[in-house]
């Protein structure tokens, strides 16, 4: 038996994942969206290999729902700081930014993690990856279209750049890479997975800030 309040928050994230993948749809050509897939089934979509267009609509579906908890919320929401170790929602929206170009960087433009941390030309996404004083003295201030903005460009690029590659390149093997042999699946999929696990402070620290409602699940 379902309840009448699960139901309702059941249609809620329905909508919800419809329009977030439609949205992410714009990003592909027009022929394409016609062949539009449904946003609770994950697998291969248009435009992509078929295991980067999975990786892809699991990606979609990760952010569909840090989005519908962040939705609506102001700049002081946004700000808000729990206690002096926790990090602001606004931190933890650029931090996923951040993490998601740290990637790009490595699997787009071959750049060791290393140089990623000691080159100047990285040097903006340091402080949201790292987080902590730095992020907490220096990200706040901003609006929330500010942060989806950040997110959505940052999206656009990845996915641009799925589309040039294909599936060999993603089950490409990385021999150097800090965790010892890694390949590309790996890697995005960290950064679908480091998505889910922010998802889940956010929406604690969104239940916590002044006027927000607890997070259903």
């Amino acid at each position: 038996m379902e309840f009448p309040g699960c139901m309702r928050a059941a249609q809620s994230r329905r909508r919800f994942f419809q329009t977030a993948a439609a949205s992410a749809l714009i990003l592909a050509p027009a022929a394409e969206a016609a062949d539009a897939p449904q946003p609770n089934v994950l697998g291969p979509w248009p435009g992509y290999s078929p295991h980067i267009g999975t990786l892809v609509s699991e990606m979609t579906w990760m952010r569909a729902a840090v989005l519908k908890t962040v939705q609506g919320m102001t700049q002081p929401q946004l700000d808000f700081l729990l206690d002096e170790k926790a990090n602001r929602i606004g931190a933890l929206l650029a931090h996923l930014a951040a993490t998601e170009k740290l990637y790009q960087a490595n699997t787009f433009d071959d750049a060791s993690i290393m140089a990623i941390y000691t080159n100047a030309k990285y040097k903006d996404i340091l402080v949201p990856m790292n987080l902590g004083d730095p992020a907490r003295a220096s990200i706040k201030g901003h609006d929330l279209p500010y942060y989806l903005d950040l997110l959505k460009e940052t999206r656009e690029k990845t996915l641009a750049e799925f589309r040039k590659r294909d599936d060999a390149w993603l089950l490409s093997i990385d021999k150097a890479f800090v965790w010892g042999p890694t390949d590309n699946l790996c890697k995005w999929f960290h950064v679908c997975e480091h998505e889910s696990h922010h998802s889940g402070q956010i929406a604690l620290l969104a239940g916590r800030v002044p006027g927000g409602k607890p997070q259903n699940g």
